[in-house]
């Protein structure tokens, strides 16, 4: 089963440059990107920051560019996103008793979980109570089937320290606490950092996209102020069968891509 990730859209109302780059054209060529390549997915997750100031207007064009997306979507939200104005625009999304935007899709590969991190008017993300409370019962509904975790904040440090402290800083105790008896969970799909990065954290294996706007440089030193990338955007592809989880990250506007001509001479 395939299985698409985008994140950190950071849209902005009238198709708005932010930080040398156009979120919107990009989120559109990713679009197109998946029509012509990648239609045959059971899913697209899009792992947060959608808008860049939580604007309604970065929503609707939100709502736009996806209309053309050619097939089902699963919106999170991350630290710049509104959660009201993101559901005034998206009335569909689901959100759990709560109000905190979480919720569950079983597929025949298993279980995908998708958890909300978002602490209202703070960069870091968080992981309270109610939210553990609502993840155990979910865990436990899933009677040991393969478990898929979405969130948009890592509650781990990934040795970039101006991101580090912006991470999930309450509540990842917590968390580790909650997913610890749980060895179903196959995969975390993070987003936030704005970079390609895998590892594992607590055994469980987990990735990072970079976003489809601008991106974070790898600076694993201190810096007084984010230091920002023009690196490539990329999304993910997801490829999940019952003993193997791939992952890859592509970049979509790279058109390097070509057969070489001593190849084509070797088959005719």
């Amino acid at each position: 089963m395939k299985i698409l990730q985008i994140s950190d859209l950071h849209l902005a109302p009238g198709n708005q440059d932010m930080h040398g780059v156009n979120p919107s054209d990009r989120l559109t060529q990713c679009v197109e990107d998946i029509r012509q390549n990648h239609a045959d997915a059971e899913l697209c997750v899009i792992t947060g920051d959608l808008a860049h100031k939580g604007e309604i207007g970065a929503y609707e064009i939100l709502r736009e560019i996806l209309a053309d997306l050619p097939l089902p979507y699963h919106l999170l939200v991350g630290n710049h996103d509104d959660r009201k104005k993101l559901l005034s625009v998206f009335p569909n999304t689901a959100v759990d008793p709560n109000g905190f935007i979480q919720s569950v899709v079983d597929l025949e590969i298993g279980r995908l979980i998708f958890i909300d991190t978002v602490e209202i008017g703070e960069k870091f993300g968080g992981f309270c109570a109610q939210r553990a409370e609502w993840l155990e019962t979910q865990l436990k509904d899933s009677a040991g089937r393969p478990v898929y975790l979405f969130l948009h904040h890592p509650p781990f440090d990934v040795g970039i320290p101006y991101m580090d402290g912006m991470r999930m800083l309450r509540g990842e105790d917590l968390l580790a606490e909650i997913v610890a008896p749980f060895a179903n969970i196959r995969h975390m799909f993070l987003g936030h950092l704005h970079r390609p990065i895998a590892g594992s954290w607590n055994g469980i294996p987990f990735s990072v996209f970079r976003g489809t706007a601008h991106q974070v440089a790898l600076r694993m030193v201190e810096t007084a102020h984010l230091v920002r990338s023009h690196e490539p955007p990329a999304y993910g592809v997801i490829l999940i069968e019952p003993n193997a989880t791939i992952v890859h990250f592509h970049d979509f506007l790279d058109d390097s891509a070509f057969v070489a001509q001593a190849d084509i001479d070797r088959h005719h």
